[in-house]
């Protein structure tokens, strides 16, 4: 199982926000809400940790499914199965897609690949905010 880490206070407010992270249903209603599948995946929440297990989805969709849950407020990390493999980034003050594509794939004109790789979570290409986690399709950490 994979962990990923994320920033706690924020993200997406989901149930009460702040320190307490959402129950299951509520995320499982988040992601629904995104329209993604989780395949009959599981979803449980320990604490501000939750534990995707199980279901049918391909690897994209989990990691997407990872994004939607951890990306929360309240959440503080997310453990999956067959996600060990993943790249991820975690925005910084000032990061663009633009500047992230340049750091983890190596030319900033691919910007547009990391956000469809994040849709539905991302609506455009300039609304990224400091704490969010986004998915790097083929790419590397930076």
């Amino acid at each position: 199982m994979g962990l990923f880490n994320f920033w706690k206070k924020s993200g997406k407010r989901v149930g009460k926000g702040g320190d307490d992270a959402p129950s299951a249903e509520e995320l499982q209603k988040e992601v629904a809400d995104l329209g993604l599948d989780t395949k009959g995946a599981e979803i449980s929440v320990e604490g501000d940790k939750v534990t995707v297990k199980g279901g049918t989805m391909s690897a994209e969709e989990r990691e997407k499914v990872i994004l939607a849950v951890g990306n929360v407020e309240g959440v503080a990390a997310v453990e999956a199965e067959e996600a060990d493999d993943a790249v991820f980034h975690t925005v910084e003050k000032g990061d663009t897609l633009w500047a992230i594509a340049e750091k983890t794939l190596g030319n900033g004109a691919k910007y547009e690949q990391i956000f469809e790789a994040n849709k539905p979570m991302l609506s455009h290409p300039d609304k990224i905010y400091p704490g969010q986690v986004l998915r790097i399709p083929g790419g590397k950490s930076a």
